[in-house]
């Protein structure tokens, strides 16, 4: 099953998301647990979020200012705070933010939770630190659970995270995102290009047939 479990538009894994997803599920790294609401991304059943967890475990975060952008279950934000990062975890969805409060409290863990399409509610605020894991299935999205996968018919979620990120990093900045060999990678780094940014890879996992590439962005 999991060589389809990128591709969110395969019957199967629709199948098997909405029967897994009918009520809120547990997750757990490194002793912080989470409850996931259907309505956000699932760690679970996707390889990305350990990937990023696993990757961030040997840096040094204390005192790191750590923006992770579009946080869905907010484990890695959690995990930031845990390694001693100053943290700041946004969302579109407003459950998935809703849930990661209760987590944070449970889990005794201090980060600033803010409700935000991309940077649009940061003004002004620049980051040590930030984490992506982006929706890059190119389809206009339905609802908001949707853009968690999807990133419009024209790639309109990279063009906007792109002509954004520049006011919010310095040349000091480490800006990660992951992207799977099952995106167009190709279009999503032609894009960077518009904004005067550089995307290259930095670390790369195959599990089971499938490439996940954390990617570095930073200015030209």
């Amino acid at each position: 099953m999991r060589l389809f479990l990128k591709k969110i538009t395969h019957p199967f894994l629709k199948l098997g998301l909405k029967l897994f997803y009918l009520k809120p599920r547990k997750y757990s790294y490194d002793g912080i647990k989470v409850l996931v609401h259907p309505e956000v991304f699932p760690p679970h059943l996707t390889l990305s979020t350990k990937i990023l967890l696993d990757f961030i475990n040997p840096m040094n975060l204390e005192n790191k200012t750590l923006l992770e952008l579009g946080c869905g279950s907010g484990i890695i934000s959690l995990y930031a705070s845990k390694k001693q990062a100053i943290v700041t975890a946004t969302d579109i969805n407003k459950i998935a933010l809703q849930y990661l409060e209760k987590a944070s409290l449970k889990n005794n863990l201090d980060l600033e939770i803010i409700q935000s399409d991309l940077f649009d509610n940061l003004q002004n605020r620049i980051y040590d630190y930030i984490i992506i894991n982006p929706p890059y299935y190119p389809r206009t999205p339905k609802n908001t659970k949707e853009k968690a996968w999807f990133c419009g018919e024209n790639f309109e979620y990279f063009e906007k995270l792109f002509k954004q990120i520049p006011n919010h990093i310095t040349n000091s900045s480490n800006v990660f995102m992951i992207l799977s060999n099952d995106c167009d990678i190709e279009h999503i780094k032609s894009i960077t290009s518009k904004f005067d940014l550089n995307l290259k890879i930095f670390f790369e996992k195959k599990i089971l047939g499938e490439i996940n590439y954390i990617f570095k962005i930073a200015s030209k």
